[in-house]
């Protein structure tokens, strides 16, 4: 049987809404899987939209557009109103509910609350809640193993930021242990 994930990151720009999809994207590549990566931000860049649709698939992918995605991560609460019905039913949304104060108007998804900025906060790393999100995502969907996350994430930290692996790693194990 072959396996498809289409996930949506989206949120504001500045919140590695981007890496986060390279990260997916480079991990189903190491996976040796069928990957498609389409960045997308609003004219604002850092503090306008941003999202960002990975395929992940057995299968060769036909187009990187992704209308009904499998898996929603929403970081802000003007993408969770304007994909949440978006998400095909019984696929999965995941809410950074420290940032999004209301919830899922359906009950034909399965619906993930983390409490992403606030956990990063706490650990000290505020700016990888996006990873925080992207261990949860990986820990409930299983589109790759962690094993495989690791050479993708080493993949995706450009060479002069190798000190930031150990750090974005430790925030997706947090995601993915809670």
């Amino acid at each position: 049987m072959s396996k498809t994930n289409e996930i949506l990151f989206a949120g504001f720009g500045g919140q590695g809404i981007l890496f986060s999809g390279k990260v997916a994207a480079y991990s189903g590549l190491v996976a040796e899987k069928f990957v498609s990566w389409l960045p997308s931000y609003g004219p604002e860049m850092r503090g306008g939209t941003a999202n960002c649709h990975v395929i992940v698939s057995d299968q060769p992918v036909g187009s990187p557009i992704i209308v009904n995605p499998t898996d929603l991560v929403v970081m802000n609460k003007p993408s969770f109103d304007k994909f949440e019905n978006d998400v095909v039913p019984g696929g999965n949304i995941f809410i950074d509910s420290a940032l999004i104060d209301r919830d899922c108007t359906r009950d034909d998804v399965n619906v993930f609350k983390v409490p992403a900025t606030k956990m990063a906060n706490d650990m000290g790393m505020p700016k990888l809640a996006n990873m925080i999100m992207f261990g949860k995502l990986l820990k409930e969907t299983g589109f790759v193993d962690m094993e495989t996350v690791k050479q993708g994430l080493a993949k995706s930290v450009p060479p002069t930021k190798q000190q930031l692996f150990d750090t974005n790693l430790k925030a997706i194990e947090a995601g993915y242990n809670l």
